[in-house]
């Protein structure tokens, strides 16, 4: 083994830092106050093949505190006969000691020290620390604590480890947790979490090298690729696959993985990189597999799956080439509009790139759009999911809240938090929640809140009520959410009280109950926790879904969410508070809340005012005043509101005081010519082509005049370079007869350019152009000091335009 790390700090998965230390050891130490059976489990396999390669096992144990299991050092002795355990005997003091050693030939080793105990949790997904050093950067320090450990390890006052001390260990170990049932409880609760997750999750020496050839598409899986596999017959080089929770995108992802070689897939979270090389392990057994995260960097590997954390550096990213990858992969795409994203999408150049998402953030899925060259290549939204029986049907609840939310502050995204929290955390309102819960509720809940303080205020009022019932946030510390959500999936716990945890990445098939005590201020959070209780589970008929609804914003649009009209993207319009569902899901609401939504639909925000209020949500996610483009992929408003209504998106900014003094002189003297390249009729993407050839000569010399021949080369690489822009613009008759770029064509060409854009562009009434003896000009004059805001603001419609013009002309495809 190389150790090339001289100190290296873990905080998490410790469990992956020693299965490789274990790997190629010739001896093996390792020192722990307490002893788990989860963590026995853990490592069990890999240290039974390094005893089986010749490797020197000794572990010592502690008993202080009892709390050491004697089920967990059985487990121990019984990994192999050649293991050598013992016990320390503390006498009621302390021991606290946390050590794994790891001695290897030609003087290598290393010492890892820190908080971590050996349990599933402290190894696995605990939040600890601890120290990894190399044994040749401190040749001296290892060796005194090898010398240590052997020291400690045959103190007097250590036992053999064997059945007769283990009984002995044992009734000592029940006598104390009678004094203290409390704390035997808690540990054999949290054991037996830890080992049903562990079982479930990390995969033991015989599961290692399990048969995989029965792993083959399935339902959606099968449509998808074969969507994904037209969409490489017509050429893109994108695409995005919008597919409900619950089937199976990142199975699919490793399907379509297959046709490439070297592979990168991305997420935003551990468990989501190590869950998807498992499953992409099952699709592939003969690829190699590395993680490249804060702790690993295996970029060799045929399959490389990466935190977009450490991506996001551009060290890190640029350790790699731009071509080094055939295939990307982006994981729950709905986050790619953010700036660690964008900066690796941008970076590499991969043959083709993926995104796979359950929840676009806008419900019709264009929000990915621009990110995959408008290519949605397949959508299956969890209504049509249900009717096809893929996913388990839902009873929807509306219970009425009689909170008054206008009353509360509101922030710009949320409301104030503090005012928020007055209206909640009353005995009154926690009673109402108890008896929603109570008449609708099935076996296993999850209950979405606002915040930590809600949760807990809930989690003690069903506490005090006899529910078996947790608090479960970043904050809480008496049980992980590994344990929570194995105690949940048992029923040995009813509800789970938590905020946000449970959005993205985390399945529990087995619950069948969401209760929702928070306003709705996303609906892309809405449709992402909605989606936590539809997969299917033996013994589950459907999801029942409790909605507290109350007069806060979004409260009479949600809704639609599950409406069945048209699955596909194109909401319906109807004014029906109760929109249609499929067979076997039901909605039924208060008639409190019906009278409520139909008082809402009557009293929306002001256009304008709701037009704002959708622009300054999308401009605090980036943190910047977003492009047109933007607006319209990410926006809740659609972007041609903003056009109707100021004329134009830079006259949106006017109105909405967000441009500079210097920008607002500049608007106001060239306000016809931006909404004239707003609204010029576009039956064809040319008029738009011919302006971003213009553009593209340069901040200085764009608003320069040009012909029809200077275009022309542009014009036609422009649409011939992809696929679906030939096949939309330039594939009728006539067009095809140009596809050949010679001399002649190119002759035909510039007369059609002259004929069509450019004449009919500038012979529109008022239009800002003029097209005279043969050359295509702006009608008015640019000041210098104006031409680099003016190309900014003109190249952010074009662009803009552009996309939205193959968008609509390609949506008939996304819809099949």
């Amino acid at each position: 083994m190389s150790t090339k790390l001289n100190v290296k700090l873990i905080t998490d998965n410790l469990a992956d830092e020693l299965i490789a230390g274990i790997q190629s050891a010739s001896g093996i130490y390792i020192m722990t106050s307490f002893l788990m059976q989860s963590g026995v489990w853990l490592l069990a396999p890999h240290i039974k093949n390094a005893l089986d390669r010749g490797a020197e096992v000794k572990m010592l144990a502690g008993d202080y505190l009892y709390i050491t299991q004697p089920e967990g050092l059985l487990e121990l002795i019984g990994i192999d006969e050649r293991i050598e355990a013992r016990l320390w005997r503390s006498m009621g003091s302390s021991f606290h000691p946390k050590a794994y050693l790891f001695d290897y030939d030609e003087g290598e080793g290393l010492l890892i020290v820190g908080s971590s105990n050996f349990s599933f949790s402290a190894l696995r997904t605990g939040y600890e620390w601890n120290l990894a050093m190399n044994a040749q950067a401190e040749p001296y320090t290892f060796q005194m604590a090898l010398d240590k450990f052997m020291e400690s390890f045959y103190h007097e006052t250590t036992l053999p480890i064997n059945p007769d001390s283990i009984h002995m260990y044992e009734e000592e170990y029940l006598q104390y947790h009678q004094r203290n049932p409390e704390l035997i409880r808690r540990i054999t609760e949290m054991e037996k979490s830890e080992a049903d997750l562990g079982l479930s999750t990390e995969p033991r020496l015989d599961e290692e090298t399990q048969e995989t050839e029965s792993i083959r598409p399935r339902f959606a899986q099968e449509e998808a690729l074969e969507a994904l596999e037209r969409t490489l017959e017509e050429e893109y080089d994108k695409a995005v696959v919008v597919m409900a929770t619950g089937l199976g995108k990142t199975y699919l992802a490793g399907f379509f993985a297959e046709r490439f070689s070297k592979i990168l897939f991305i997420a935003h979270r551990e468990e989501i990189l190590h869950q998807a090389r498992q499953s992409f392990q099952r699709v592939m057994p003969e690829r190699s597999f590395g993680i490249f995260n804060g702790h690993y960097k295996e970029g060799e590997a045929d399959c490389v799956f990466a935190s977009i954390f450490t991506l996001g550096m551009r060290k890190h990213r640029e350790s790699f080439t731009r071509d080094a990858f055939d295939l990307i992969i982006v994981d729950e795409f709905h986050h790619a509009a953010s700036a660690s994203y964008l900066s690796v999408i941008e970076y590499f150049q991969p043959k083709f790139l993926l995104g796979i998402t359950a929840t676009p953030d806008r419900m019709d899925g264009k929000d990915v759009y621009a990110l995959c060259d408008g290519n949605v290549a397949y959508q299956m939204h969890f209504i049509e999911a249900i009717r096809r029986q893929w996913l388990a049907p839902f009873q929807y609840y509306g219970v009425f809240d009689d909170t008054d939310y206008s009353a509360i502050r509101w922030l710009g995204t949320r409301y104030d938090e503090e005012q928020l929290l007055s209206t909640q955390l009353q005995e009154s309102q926690a009673e109402r929640i108890y008896e929603a819960w109570m008449k609708n509720k099935q076996t296993r809940t999850i209950a979405f809140c606002s915040s930590i303080r809600q949760a807990d205020y809930l989690a003690d009022a069903f506490h005090r009520r006899g529910i078996s019932v947790l608090s479960l946030h970043s904050r809480t510390v008496k049980m992980s959410r590994a344990e929570a959500i194995s105690r949940l999936s048992a029923g040995r716990l009813e509800v789970i009280f938590t905020v946000d945890l449970f959005n993205e990445g985390t399945d529990i098939p087995s619950v069948d109950t969401l209760l929702f005590v928070r306003p709705t201020e996303s609906l892309t959070v809405f449709t992402q926790q909605v989606g936590r209780g539809l997969r299917l589970s033996e013994g589950k008929t459907h999801c029942v879904i409790i909605d507290l609804i109350g007069n806060y914003r979004n409260a009479d649009v949600k809704l639609r969410l599950f409406a069945e009209d048209d699955v596909n993207g194109a909401r319906s319009k109807s004014k029906e508070v109760v929109p249609s569902v499929p067979a076997g899901c039901e909605i039924t609401l208060d008639t409190q809340v019906i009278n409520l939504l139909n008082e809402l639909s009557r009293k929306r925000l002001p256009h304008r005012e709701k037009l704002l209020y959708d622009f300054m949500e999308l401009k605090c996610e980036l943190g910047r005043i977003p492009s047109y483009l933007e607006l319209h992929l990410f926006g809740l408003s659609p972007s041609h509101a903003y056009r109707n209504e100021f004329g134009s998106y830079i006259g949106f900014l006017y109105w909405a005081e967000l441009l500079s003094e210097s920008e607002v002189e500049i608007y106001q003297r060239y306000e016809s010519w931006l909404r004239d390249v707003e609204k010029t009729v576009m039956t064809k993407s040319y008029k738009m082509i011919v302006l971003l050839y213009m553009l593209e000569k340069g901040v200085i010399c764009w608003c320069d005049p040009v012909t029809p021949e200077e275009v022309a080369s542009f014009f036609y690489s422009y649409l011939m370079e992809k696929e679906y822009r030939r096949r939309i613009d330039f594939s009728d008759k006539d067009s095809r007869k140009l596809w050949e770029h010679n001399e002649t064509t190119q002759h035909k060409l510039s007369k059609l350019i002259a004929d069509m854009p450019m004449s009919k562009w500038a012979g529109a009434k008022g239009s800002m152009t003029r097209f005279q003896n043969g050359v295509f000009s702006l009608a008015f004059e640019v000041r210098e000091q104006d031409k680099v805001i003016l190309h900014t603001w003109t190249e952010d419609i074009c662009k803009f335009r552009l996309h939205v013009h193959f968008e609509r002309r390609e949506h008939r495809k996304i819809g099949d």
